[in-house]
């Protein structure tokens, strides 16, 4: 094997016509197929890890994640034949778990793949004209089921698991909706299509038994267990335009070749033809996913729409609208969000929604971002960068920069880094791009449109043309390796022309076929071409002539290079081979191996090369070249490679095919070292910018500097305006504050004193009525204490008197049992005696004894007997003195032995009536006490009551009282006054005397009307004096009531002093 290893590093690109395209492995990293291989990249990082396709795949039709995300499923086809090839999520890195390729069953391609729930089946549908649908035990490897879903060649574009049932899938495909379920080894159809058939493009199960369907008219479906529940028809905002991408392409001279709309894959192009052209107008769903809160749809070109569930109802409205931003890099801003949305899919924590698009992009957008708009559409962001949409046309490298320039037919030219693998500048033109040639400055590039060959300037943040040539369709291009000249092919013709002045020096004509590649010697001395006449020359600068040549017609070349001492060609063509040319003839051919070379390239070192092919894939050789098969061959792209170089420093190996992808390669020998030229200096971090875009930009930082100094001033007058303004606002208001303090404090103290008078009025007319209440209640309080301590004297002799009768009681008991004990002895004497008799009338023993003393003596023997007796079973009762049950038992025994029945019954026959007795008296003593309890409670009861009511009257007549107090005032007041006009009148009459004469008889009427005053005075005085009497009279009648006393003991004034002071005031 060749001791080249070649790593894969990154790609920029994406195969969006593989099924299911994009979805997540975790809530970071996400997985998309690009050019052979399915990429894991992670969002967060921007790091890139690579499952690569079979070995002689020949691409990849259709991917599918286990619900668990463990296992990775990818259906390709292998050397012609379909294969599933079934991967290990898990480990790292991902393992091939299981190889499906060996079937029974006629099968072209699987072009919709689906896991079950738990992961143990795996479902999978053919193309036309089989369309079969496959039920697996994929770890065993065992067919479960298998049915034909369509006999009419229809295409068939999804298939589905139920989320929660392994028997329950879906198949979706033009004018079917099928549901099926796997019971008893087979696949059965469980709904019926009713309606005219629609062409199904996408579903999702949005419940166990809800499924959402979109077809090409713009119509949504929702089904539940197979029937129509809802529909609803997504309405077309603006109108749509043609797309001319896909065209353009399909016309254009390129070597990719789509898929016919006979070909069994169900591609994007073949749905979309499947259209009716009448509708193209109408959004077409390509896409649905399902979420918590409802689904996602695409609606048309550039147009996402999200759908919720109504609440309490079974349908969806649409709540929120996501589009595809227009591009300000494109020829045609106004189409470039045109492209339709193929696949879409949330996040595990559905916190990003990502879609891939027909122009093979990536979009992702924050949900939380469509809550915010609230009406306007929302918008995606590229999830990486700008991605080539078609086939990529010319590549190129420099050596100051880490950058790659390449040119596409989607009319795009873009410059990435390979060293921060980011994209630096992306600019669109109005016509296809070529070819591409990087100055090795990395200043410059110059590129081979359809109409023009063009020298731009890579400025700072734009692609700019400075010179164009009129070369039509320029396929190749390129600088030297100085960088002074530059060579494009026109036909047959090669145009070298130099930077400096910018002129054509030489045209290099020869070729009588199209020229396909050039390349330079290492000293720019020479040049190689190579074309599809099968020839290659060497031609000479100087000279402008060819100095070695080499035909065969046979073969077709793609592509020439040089080895660094310039002495060796290496050429690759049509011919399946490898040729060594030196010195105008063929050293040696190094077969293929039933694959065509498309490109080769030769490391600055010469020590290895690397080969692109048709199908796709790297080979890397070690030079001098083996004569065996000796090369390590890579998965790299999902069609012909067109483009490949190494980098100045032979570290990086960059690829470019007809898929649309760019990969960047590590390049190591077998035992890992990397091949590396030692570099003089670092990579330039100088970038141009123009004159006049200098001018403006400073023009523009002038007039910037210069607002900015305005605004700066105008600011601080505004500020100090302000300032000035706040201060004489703050000052007002600091001396308005104060003065509102001041009136405030002033206010407050006026108040708070007159507040404080008042309430100390009021207080003093609350201490007079408490006083009053207080020596009131201490009068009626004393009575009642003098009763209740009666009453408590009482209890006392009624407690001692209990105490009494208790000892009484004791004494009764003790008296008691002394009876009860002297009647049992005499009751047992009784007994004895009446057992004499029995004695005595036996035939032997008594007939001698008559006398008294004789019974007296038998009566003792026998009551010493008992006594014995009863001692004997004591003593023995006391050996159980340690064993008190048995004790016990044996003391009962003596009780029952010895005790009569008729002793006990009337002891107790004594004590109840005892008991009796004493319960009587206790309850007679309990009634007298609660009788005097309620007397008491019902006698405080009387003179509250009697109390309250005499205080009402109090306050009643001391009403009055101030009433006449007031009345008496003022009518001494009217006194005052009228004796005071007396007074007035005696001055005044000797003058009225001694005026004139007619006065006189106003003196004679005027006593006499004053005699009728002060009758009419006296008479009032006299009634006030006798009301003032009465009044004198009740007081003192109810003084007299007992515990009514005048208020705080005020005594009210003499009416015998009034009086001599009314009289005085009077006379």
């Amino acid at each position: 094997m060749s001791a080249v290893v070649a790593q894969t590093l990154h790609v920029f690109g994406l195969r969006s016509h593989v099924a299911n395209n994009i979805f997540y492995f975790d809530e970071q990293i996400i997985i998309f197929p690009s050019g052979n291989h399915c990429v894991k990249y992670n969002v967060d990082q921007k790091w890139q890890k690579f499952i690569p396709g079979s070995d002689k795949s020949q691409g990849m039709l259709a991917l599918s994640i286990s619900p668990n995300r463990r296992y990775l499923a990818i259906s390709e086809t292998v050397q012609e034949k379909p294969a599933i090839t079934i991967y290990e999520l898990s480990s790292i890195p991902c393992r091939k778990r299981k190889v499906l390729n060996n079937f029974d069953f006629q099968v072209q391609k699987f072009i919709s793949m689906a896991f079950s729930p738990d992961s143990k089946y795996l479902l999978a549908q053919t193309s036309p004209p089989e369309s079969n649908l496959v039920y697996w035990l994929w770890e065993k490897q065992k067919v479960m089921a298998i049915v034909r879903i369509d006999t009419q060649n229809n295409p068939v574009y999804q298939v589905s698991f139920s989320p929660q049932d392994n028997t329950q899938v879906c198949v979706t495909g033009n004018g079917m909706f099928k549901l099926l379920r796997f019971t008893e080894g087979t696949l059965k159809q469980t709904n019926f299509q009713r309606g005219e058939p629609q062409n199904y493009l996408a579903h999702t199960w949005v419940a166990d038994d809800k499924i959402v369907v979109g077809t090409d008219t713009g119509k949504l479906f929702l089904f539940e267990s197979g029937d129509q529940r809802w529909e609803t028809s997504i309405m077309v905002k603006e109108p749509t335009h043609d797309s001319k991408s896909l065209d353009v392409i399909q016309e254009s001279e390129s070597l990719i070749e789509f898929p016919p709309i006979s070909s069994p894959l169900p591609s994007y192009e073949q749905m979309v033809a499947t259209s009716s052209h009448s509708q193209l107008a109408m959004p077409q769903v390509f896409a649905i996913a399902a979420y918590s809160k409802g689904f996602a749809c695409s609606a048309g070109p550039g147009r996402v729409l999200l759908f919720e569930k109504m609440e309490e109802k079974d349908f969806y409205r649409e709540s929120r609208e996501i589009r595809i931003p227009v591009d300000p890099q494109s020829n045609d801003p106004s189409q470039s969000d045109k492209q339709d949305v193929l696949c879409l899919c949330f996040s595990p924590s559905e916190e990003t929604l990502v879609a891939s698009t027909s122009k093979n992009q990536l979009y992702s957008i924050t949900m939380s971002l469509t809550e915010i708009s609230k009406g306007e559409p929302a918008h995606f962001e590229y999830l990486m960068y700008p991605l080539h949409s078609a086939p990529i046309t010319g590549l190129a490298t420099c050596i100051r920069k880490p950058l790659i320039a390449t040119c596409s037919l989607d009319r795009s030219i873009r410059i990435w880094n390979y060293e921060t693998n980011t994209l630096e500048l992306f600019k669109e033109y109005q016509e296809e791009a070529y070819s591409i040639s990087l100055h090795p400055s990395g200043h410059f590039i110059v590129v081979g449109f359809a109409d023009k060959l063009r020298l731009m300037n890579l400025l700072i943040d734009d692609i700019r043309s400075f010179k164009e040539y009129s070369v039509r369709g320029c396929r190749e291009c390129s600088f030297s390796n100085g960088g002074h000249l530059f060579a494009a092919v026109s036909g047959n013709v090669i145009h070298v022309y130099t930077t400096t002045n910018l002129e054509n020096i030489s045209s290099l004509k020869g070729h009588t076929g199209k020229i396909r590649s050039i390349v330079w010697n290492a000293d720019d001395s020479k040049l190689i071409s190579g074309g599809t006449d099968g020839a290659v020359y060497e031609w000479n600068l100087s000279t402008g002539k060819r100095e070695t040549e080499c035909v065969l017609k046979s073969c077709s070349y793609n592509c020439v290079t040089v080895s660094p001492d310039a002495k060796i060609i290496f050429a690759v063509g049509s011919d399946h081979t490898l040729k060594e040319i030196a010195d105008s003839s063929i050293l040696r051919e190094i077969s293929a191996f039933d694959v065509t070379y498309t490109t080769i390239v030769i490391s600055h070192s010469g020590r290895m090369m690397f080969v692109g092919t048709s199908v796709g894939t790297i080979r890397a050789m070690k030079y001098p070249l083996p004569l065996q098969k000796e090369f390590n061959e890579y998965q790299a792209h999902a069609g012909p490679i067109t483009k490949m170089l190494l980098t100045f420093d032979d570290q990086f190996l960059l690829t470019a095919a007809e898929d649309g992808c760019l990969f960047t390669w590590k390049v190591f020998d077998k035992d890992g070292r990397g091949i590396k030229r030692e570099r003089e200096v670092g990579f330039a971090e100088e970038v141009l910018v123009t004159k006049t875009d200098m001018e403006e930009k400073a023009q523009v930082m002038l007039e910037l500097k210069t607002r900015v100094e305005e605004l700066k001033m105008e600011n601080e007058y505004q500020l100090r305006l302000k300032d000035m303004n706040y201060s004489e606002k703050i000052k007002e208001l600091t001396d308005k504050f104060i003065q509102e303090m001041e009136s405030l404090k002033t206010k407050n103290q006026e108040k708070r004193i007159y507040d404080l008078k008042k309430k100390n009025q009021e207080l003093g007319k609350f201490k007079f009525v408490l006083d009053y209440k207080i020596k009131e209640l201490k009068k009626q309080i004393e009575p009642r204490e003098n009763e209740i301590r009666v009453m408590k004297e009482q209890i006392q002799e009624m407690e001692a008197e209990l105490e009494n009768f208790h000892k009484q009681n004791t004494q009764l008991e003790l008296n008691i049992t002394e009876l009860w004990q002297k009647l049992r002895a005499t009751d047992q004497e009784m007994r004895r005696e009446r057992q004499k008799p029995c004695l005595l009338s036996g035939p032997c023993r008594f007939t001698s004894l008559n006398s008294s003393e004789t019974i007296k003596s038998l009566w003792e023997r026998d009551l010493e007997a008992l006594v014995k007796r009863f001692k004997t079973d004591l003593h023995n009762c006391v050996a159980y003195i340690q064993e008190p049950r048995l004790l016990k038992e044996k003391i009962r025994g003596l009780f029952e032995k010895y005790v009569q029945r008729a002793d006990m019954v009337e002891i107790a026959g004594l004590n109840t009536d005892l008991q009796q007795e004493y319960a009587r008296q206790r309850e007679h003593l309990e009634r007298n006490l609660a009788t005097l309890k309620k007397k008491v409670v019902k006698e405080s009861e009387l003179h509250r009551t009697d109390y309250v009511r005499i205080m009402q009257e109090n306050v009643s007549l001391i009403k009055e009282i101030n009433e006449l107090r007031r009345e008496l005032k003022f009518t001494r007041s009217q006194v005052y006054d009228l004796e005071a006009a007396l007074k007035l009148t005696k001055k005044v009459r000797p003058q009225e005397v001694s005026e004139t004469e007619p006065s006189r008889d106003m003196l004679s009427t005027a006593p006499t009307a004053r005699l009728n005053e002060q009758e009419e005075t006296g008479r009032i005085i006299e009634m006030q004096r006798l009301e003032i009497q009465r009044l004198r009279d009740q007081i003192q009648e109810q003084e007299q009531i007992t515990g009514f006393h005048t208020l705080a003991g005020v005594r009210l004034p003499s009416l015998s002093n009034s009086e001599v002071d009314l009289e005085v005031k009077t006379n």
